[in-house]
């Protein structure tokens, strides 16, 4: 199984961007799947998920401002980004947990946010 993330770029503060991850595999079968970021010099930051009953967790710094959703039919995880501000630059990374399974990563974008 392979993920592809995409939809990363420059954008100024305040603006909006949406990420995509595509799933070589159906995603029915993933307990787990989420976004997650690291900024340079800093640990990679878990920023929403989406478990296979609904459920979403959402970082205390994006909330209200991301939301993680999924699409069955094209088996594509996506993060709708508002309000961007200079903290949310980073390097997005998606990554799906299978039930028994290490987690599986997508190769990163990267999201720049500027004044």
């Amino acid at each position: 199984v392979q993920l592809q993330a995409s939809g990363g770029g420059l954008v100024h503060t305040g603006g909006s961007l949406k990420l995509s991850c595509e799933v070589s595999a159906s995603i029915g079968d993933i307990n787990v799947m989420g976004w997650y970021r690291q900024a340079p010099g800093k640990r990679r930051e878990e920023v929403a998920t989406i478990t296979s009953q609904g459920r979403t967790i959402y970082a205390d710094s994006v909330k209200g401002r991301f939301s993680v959703s999924r699409d069955y039919a094209k088996n594509t995880l996506y993060l709708q980004m508002n309000s961007l501000a200079f903290e949310d630059t980073a390097v997005y990374y998606c990554a799906a947990t299978y039930s028994g399974q290490p987690t599986k990563w997508g190769q990163g974008t990267q999201v720049t946010v500027s004044s």
